[in-house]
């Protein structure tokens, strides 16, 4: 079966930056609803056309991705507002934010803890890619309809490197897929 919209392909994936350091490794496929929220409109445009068995090298600067950091979206807030088993790198959504953190940081963000000190902790709003442009190598393990219940969900159940916010997930299991 050949990519079209509103289909649902299994992928595969190395992600790097242009430095070559590897950023993310899929090996095992995971399913994706093209034509849905699962994956970036670049990765979506090359993939039409292709079928299973097909690989891709695509570079994705910035603005098509996670876009430029916003250093306005760096938050330094009182360690005491915060719980003692806080740590590094775990998320949390805006409106979660505990009562006294600056009233100007969007409740709609997706915030990580990138720094703990004694009296202060360090939130930032940005997609831990923003700023960085990616390149991709994908390989395309298989291709089906889409249900549709998918379609109206709009996802296949996963999304392309979405971040869970500390209520979703544990500690240390924040990965980008």
């Amino acid at each position: 079966m050949e990519i079209t919209q509103q289909c649902v392909v299994a992928l595969t994936w190395t992600l790097k930056d242009t430095l070559g350091e590897e950023l993310d490794v899929l090996d095992e496929p995971v399913e994706f609803l093209l034509g849905g929220n699962d994956l970036l409109p670049p990765i979506e445009a090359a993939l039409q056309g292709h079928i299973a068995g097909d690989a891709l090298d695509l570079q994705i600067e910035p603005e098509q991705a996670f876009g430029d950091f916003n250093d306005q979206l760096l938050f330094l807030e009182p360690r005491a507002l915060f719980p003692a088993e806080l740590q590094e790198g775990l998320t949390m959504e805006g409106h979660a934010l505990p009562e006294g953190c600056n009233p100007d940081a969007p409740k709609d963000a997706l915030y990580t803890i990138t720094d703990i000190y004694p009296e202060h902790v360090v939130l930032d709003g940005n997609h831990p890619l923003a700023g960085i442009a990616i390149r991709i190598s994908l390989k395309v393990e298989s291709v089906r309809e889409a249900t549709e219940e998918e379609i109206g969900r709009g996802t296949a159940g996963t999304g392309f490197f979405r971040i869970q916010p500390v209520h979703a997930s544990a500690p240390g299991s924040d990965t980008l897929h």
